[in-house]
């Protein structure tokens, strides 16, 4: 393993400069604090506590992260997952908290496989910066613009930015990470180095989100997160609905809708579309009992993209893509922050074996970050290619077959706690999508479900009471018993 060149006896500290002062940027800097001292540039003025920020328009929907991606922060930022616990943050263990109608029918609510950290993403990001404030490696230049990189095709050796007060300055660093997120420059800043242009992919499915924050009634604290998912071999426009529980007693409702199906930007309209555009009703059933405490929010901005930065030959030294900035997907799947979490993790694994400066870290550190991206990736346009006008590129034979084989085993998973537990290790980005194939999952997904799908969704009496007020045993989904040899389980799914 090499040694920091900043705690060798008589080196220069070694410099790190971080693009954007989100979740990924923060991550990166994190990372990179044990071996370099870090200058994160963010354009926007970041909030004192867990408050909106202009450049983050999407944080008024729906955020979670997944226990891969969880896993990941708390290795980078040890704490940090009490830290949003004691904020008001919930874990909620998957799929006994999950109340979710997929494509081939309800999830049971089996014992804990995996879990996500649920609340706003306000929050999620304050935490985030508030530990990361407090490390004195770590400098913050709030409302400082980047303007190029310095360098050339083969090495970038810093960055040129504009500070608050207009003055332009040029930084040298050992490493450069762009974490500006949907709106990075990457592509322009390498192309006026002379470095060739990373292939680029898009699929755009039309999506359009609105959520609108509610007041949670009272007796709901543990409340499940509640979703229905669109089922996209059905040739209509995908809808969605989701009740995320968040902190201060809310509830985060998103509705979504692909091309020809979006969902409404006015209050009048949004329980109607969460009760009749969707597969099933039961989010639009259970907001009618909640107060809103805010009118929707409406974002457009969803495409699908990614840069294959992987895929450059000679890269250059000193400079890394991570986040948003190599992939945006449709937020559907809730894989942004997670996918950060893993690349900003590999980067830290890389520099505890090579060290900051060891030739090719940029190069391995980029491949490494695509391989979350690639798990990510493949989730969200898989689906999304099939909603009707969507744009991009049709799928190979290939994807087609391996579409129809994640179907089959989307429908076993509602009745085999075998094929729920892969398909949960891997949504969470806790395993890898070769997990889906192994010999004893593919079996089972051959053999299909052993349990008829539920017709209901499973909320416990006592749940849909807490809410609807009605008596406890209407809308109560049959009892989920898990098979395979789990333990016995009642509909919450405690054993």
């Amino acid at each position: 393993m090499s040694e920091p060149a900043s705690t060798t006896t008589g080196a220069a500290p070694r410099r790190a400069v971080v693009v954007g002062g989100g979740m990924a940027g923060m991550l990166a800097a994190a990372a990179l604090s044990s071996y370099a001292d870090v200058t994160v540039v963010e354009r926007d003025v970041l909030p004192e506590g867990p408050e909106p920020r202009r450049g983050l328009p999407q944080a008024r929907h729906v955020h979670v992260i997944w226990s891969g991606g969880a896993r990941a922060m708390e290795d980078l930022l040890p704490g940090v997952t009490d830290a949003w616990l004691a904020a008001g943050a919930r874990r909620i263990p998957l799929p006994t908290g999950l109340v979710s109608m997929q494509p081939r029918g309800w999830f049971r609510r089996w014992p804990e496989m995996q879990f996500m950290i649920a609340c706003s993403r306000d929050l999620l990001d304050w935490v985030v910066r508030e530990r990361i404030a407090k490390n004195d490696r770590v400098t913050v230049l709030q409302r400082t613009e980047l303007l190029s990189l310095e360098g050339d095709a083969s090495r970038v050796t810093g960055v040129r930015m504009r500070t608050a007060d207009g003055e332009e300055r040029v930084l040298a660093a050992d490493l450069v990470v762009d974490a500006s997120g949907r709106g990075s420059r990457a592509s322009l800043w390498l192309e006026a180095l002379g470095v060739p242009e990373a292939p680029l992919e898009e699929v755009d499915s039309g999506l359009v989100y609105s959520s609108r924050i509610f007041r949670a009634p009272p007796g709901t604290e543990d409340f499940p997160l509640v979703n229905v998912q669109s089922d996209a071999t059905i040739p209509v426009p995908g809808r969605t609905t989701t009740i995320e529980p968040i902190e201060g007693g809310r509830w985060l409702v998103t509705l979504s809708g692909t091309r020809g199906g979006e969902p409404p930007s006015s209050a009048e309209e949004f329980e109607t579309f969460a009760r009749e555009s969707v597969r099933h009703p039961v989010v639009g059933e259970l907001i009618a009992h909640a107060e809103p405490l805010s009118d929707p929010a409406v974002t457009r901005s969803t495409v699908n993209r990614r840069r294959f930065y992987e895929r450059i030959k000679g890269w250059p030294e000193g400079f890394l893509v991570l986040g948003d900035s190599v992939a945006t997907y449709n937020p559907v799947y809730g894989h942004g922050l997670s996918v950060a979490a893993q690349g900003a993790l590999a980067l830290s694994e890389l520099l505890a074996v090579h060290g900051l400066t060891a030739p090719g870290l940029a190069r391995r550190a980029q491949r490494a970050v695509a391989r979350p991206v690639a798990t990510a990736w493949e989730f969200a346009t898989s689906t999304d290619i099939h909603y009707p006008d969507a744009l991009g590129k049709s799928p190979s034979l290939a994807n087609r077959l391996l579409g129809a084989y994640v179907n089959r085993l989307m429908l076993t998973a509602t009745g085999r706690p075998l094929v729920a537990r892969a398909f949960f290790d891997v949504i969470t980005l806790s395993k890898p999508v070769g997990e889906l194939l192994r010999p004893a999952v593919a079996i089972a997904v051959l053999r299909g479900p052993r349990r008829p799908r539920l017709t209901e969704p499973p909320l416990t009496p006592a749940e849909w009471a807490a809410v609807t007020g009605a008596p406890s045993g209407e809308r109560a989904a049959e009892p989920s018993a898990p098979d395979d040899g789990a333990r016995t389980a009642d509909a919450t799914g405690r054993p």
